[in-house]
């Protein structure tokens, strides 16, 4: 497959651009060699600079679970554009997104929007603190919450592919109130809340981790956090950036049936335009200003084209309820992964969950950060390169979830399958 434009233009771009990438998840550190530059996405294909058409299971990393270009988030946008770019005030639309949201997800009663899932983390983090005055935050190894100083340590997603899960930058005084545990360990989250629960303000963690891989909650451990935060007075912050509006209409939350105090939005609800939220209890959401005390603001916050494109998401997502076949294709594709592997005699292991995926290349059941990082990133990487060869366009990283969207078809899920058996079968 040639790609000498891409990598011509990536050669440009680094001359202007730090590592030639606006964010380091695009520059193939944990695979080696240049990324392919886009032109443009149509459904489940994007095509690149140089003519290739790839089957996409990365989606922007997430919104895209309608495809691309799907027609009525195109007309939204098109339609919002005639009347402007931005206000700096309200709008009507800012108000229908909102009561979208407080209607699909039970627990929030009132959300504010805000441009990214970073901002929202960052913003639901400082709310926290402010309503329970407290300090102390517990976040969990290999889950990562945007790059937020005082969560960017034990950090997944491109901090864990780069190798520098703590980033130069952040200094000591800015993570001494985190505490860092790993994800499905409920013993050691009660010792930390014996010791020290007077001082947590609160829990942040993905539901369903997507940035070491796909990594899902061991029965009652969802259940311990939500009883152990009501038990000692701390907000619970179901961090749903990636998995809201992806593993059900309502998000994990309605999946697994648990109900967080706080819930971080972003990715679907913005249609593929940058667009993020953070909402829950009327009575904490009400201590943010201009109502409470505690400040965030944002100038393009509730932005009205990225509010038109939530709006027709959500709403496409709401009257036509893809998730049932999303769940079936998606299973059918790891399986045939899966079965790829062990004909190839290839350690492995599958994870997904609604329509997220990750194929580990370890042969050990991965339930937390230590497990996930025995993968052979090795092999991973050759892995990839080999998909991207025949076409399929996968995160240039063993620790992220992949994404099935509702313009996937059985030929496509066939042709990803046959791919994966040719490059696991030559040796990778």
């Amino acid at each position: 497959m040639p790609r000498t434009r891409s990598q011509a233009e990536f050669v440009r771009a680094q001359k202007s651009i730090p590592g030639g990438v606006n964010s380091p998840a695009r520059a193939f550190g944990g695979v080696g060699g240049h990324p392919s530059l886009i032109d443009r996405g149509d459904g489940q294909y994007l095509f690149d600079i140089d003519g290739n058409r790839l089957i996409d299971f990365v989606g922007s990393w997430g919104p895209h679970i309608l495809g691309h270009r799907h027609p009525a988030v195109i007309a939204a946008i098109e339609s919002a554009l005639q009347k402007g770019t931005s206000f700096g005030a309200p709008t009507i639309a800012e108000t229908e997104l909102a009561e979208l949201v407080c209607q699909a997800v039970p627990s929030i009663e009132k959300v504010r929007m805000v441009n990214s899932g970073t901002e929202a983390t960052m913003s639901a983090i400082r709310l926290a603190r402010g309503f329970t005055k407290r300090n102390v935050i517990i976040k969990f190894a290999g889950c990562y919450h945007g790059h937020v100083d005082s969560l960017l340590v034990a950090a997944g997603s491109a901090a864990l592919t780069l190798g520098v899960p703590n980033s130069p930058g952040v200094t000591p005084g800015c993570v001494a109130d985190t505490l860092v545990l790993h994800y499905n360990d409920v013993p050691a989250l009660e010792q930390a809340f014996a010791q020290r629960g007077t001082e947590i303000a609160a829990i942040i963690l993905e539901p369903v981790v997507g940035n070491m891989g796909v990594v899902l909650p061991e029965p009652g451990f969802l259940e311990a956090v939500r009883d152990l935060c009501t038990k000692h007075g701390s907000v619970f912050i179901m961090d749903e950036v990636m998995t809201g509006f992806r593993l059900a209409y309502g998000g994990a939350q309605q999946r697994f049936g648990i109900t967080p105090d706080l819930t971080t939005l972003g990715k679907i609800i913005g249609g593929g335009l940058p667009v993020g939220a953070y909402g829950g209890r009327a009575d904490i959401m009400d201590h943010i200003s201009p109502v409470g005390p505690v400040y965030q603001a944002g100038t393009l916050s509730g932005n009205p084209l990225a509010m038109a494109s939530g709006l027709a998401t959500l709403k496409t997502l709401r009257d036509t309820n893809p998730y049932p076949a999303l769940e079936a294709k998606t299973k059918s594709l790891t399986a045939g992964l899966a079965q790829a592997a062990r004909d190839a005699g290839v350690a492995h292991t599958v994870a997904q969950c609604g329509s997220m995926f990750t194929l580990f290349f370890t042969g050990e059941p991965v339930r937390d950060y230590p497990t996930a990082a025995k993968s052979d990133t090795k092999r991973f990487a050759a892995y990839f390169h080999g998909m991207l060869e025949r076409g399929i366009y996968l995160p240039c990283s063993q620790f992220e979830a992949n994404f099935v969207s509702a313009c996937h078809t059985e030929q496509d899920i066939a042709a990803t399958v046959q791919a994966a058996r040719e490059v696991l079968a030559a040796g990778v």
